[in-house]
């Protein structure tokens, strides 16, 4: 059970109690990311997440990884398209601890100008590693076509040069802008009891920040085709589908029908790229749900000879699936491959912390397991040929990296 409390400035705190484990989650999870920016900061929202670790006004950056080094826990942060999150995991007997060294960070980072020039180093060379890895490069690209004029199509770490105009002041405002006290969730699993709402109530309480209304258009799908040009082994494609966004009502379906397609080793994508044609090692496909829209992502890896097979198997695979459906067997497996993989991410309390959290910033309520088996169970063949035609009967975006830097004449 997760319980809930709603602090007068608007910060909402999550504690799931499991007393049969010596660990507790923390994270401090803020609904903001890279959709949030504009062209001209891109790359604000990741910045400061590193930021938050370079020393406050009475620990160094060393301080920090001290701190948790030394009562032998971990701590680490993310930056998505819609969130931003600041996590510790620690043994049980530490939480107090751990909450007040994050709180530390979140509130008092100094945002020193010496340490943001070496952090901007740091960042340059993430980006450069990103351009070196194809098989992300081309997820990014996909992303920049299919929300083309939107920033949900903007890289979440920004580029060079948008990186080089942050100062300390740009940072501080934008975290006046989005890390408001009705925009902060802060979730805990693990084995401690409800008083520990009490010390982080305590501790967050007098955050008094003005709120923000920064309201965002959703985006619309751009079925656009993208290629870059890389020296690489292998041509990476991705297709991308316009999706559902995380509240609408047959997600069920759309998660069932891309486990089928693309989810798993029994999948059809993945029995007949790999097992029956032998064109890709890697070949899947998967959903990612924003608040107000959505996307399907179609990967796939092969040689440079081999690109136009591979885009036209990938693209029968899906036209059979609109047409005929998936049978009852896959309708059963699909489902109880989903239900699984929930089920035994439930056995980690950072995974736990994380989905409480999302239900949270994205549904504004918590959705126990149970009621998600429910709605899973509850999908029929039916719901599934309904959604793959809503999905795959409609234009489609396109990214490659490649050798030849060309799209292939199939796609």
């Amino acid at each position: 059970m997760v319980i809930k409390k709603k602090l007068s400035n608007g910060v909402r705190i999550l504690l799931e109690t499991i007393p049969t484990v010596r660990s507790v989650s923390i994270g401090i999870w803020v609904g903001t990311g890279s959709r949030y920016e504009n062209e001209s900061n891109n790359g604000i929202s990741h910045f400061i997440e590193h930021m938050l670790f370079k020393g406050t006004e009475t620990r160094s950056a060393r301080d920090i990884a001290e701190a948790f080094d030394q009562i032998g826990g971990q701590v680490n942060a993310f930056t998505s398209k819609e969130s931003t999150c600041y996590y510790a995991k620690v043994m049980d007997k530490d939480a107090s601890y751990a909450i007040q060294v994050l709180a530390d960070m979140f509130f008092h980072s100094r945002f020193d100008k010496d340490d943001m020039e070496k952090e901007k180093q740091v960042i340059g060379e993430e980006i450069k590693m990103y351009e070196d890895t194809p098989d992300d490069l081309v997820h990014d690209l996909l992303s920049a076509t299919s929300f083309a004029h939107h920033p949900l199509g903007y890289p979440i770490l920004g580029t060079k040069q948008t990186l080089a105009d942050f100062g300390p002041e740009d940072l501080r405002a934008h975290m006046r802008t989005h890390y408001t006290p009705d925009n902060i969730v802060i979730s805990v699993a693990g084995n401690v009891d409800k008083d520990f709402i009490q010390e982080i109530e305590a501790i967050f309480s007098n955050y008094k920040i003005p709120d923000a209304d920064e309201r965002q258009l959703a985006p619309s799908f751009n079925p656009g085709k993208i290629a870059r040009k890389k020296e690489t082994e292998q041509a990476h494609i991705c297709l991308g589908f316009a999706g559902f966004s995380s509240s609408d009502q047959t997600m069920a379906p759309l998660m069932v029908m891309n486990n089928a397609l693309g989810g798993g080793m029994s999948s059809r994508l993945f029995q007949e790229v790999r097992e029956e044609r032998g064109l890709a090692y890697s070949i899947f496909s998967f959903h990612t749900a924003f608040k107000d829209s959505g996307l399907l992502t179609v990967y796939g890896g092969t040689g440079a000879n081999q690109v136009e097979d591979l885009g036209k198997t990938i693209l029968e695979t899906i036209h059979r699936m609109v047409e005929k459906g998936i049978t009852e067997k896959e309708l059963e497996s699909s489902k109880a491959q989903i239900k699984g993989s929930m089920i035994f991410g439930l056995e980690s309390t950072n995974s736990r912390m994380g989905r409480n959290a999302k239900n949270e910033l994205i549904l504004g309520k918590d959705r126990t397991i149970d009621e998600t088996i429910a709605l899973i169970d509850a999908v029929t063949l039916d719901d599934v040929h309904q959604v793959s035609k809503s999905v795959f009967e409609n234009p489609y975006s396109c990214s490659v990296v490649s050798p030849s830097g060309s799209l292939p004449v199939a796609l």
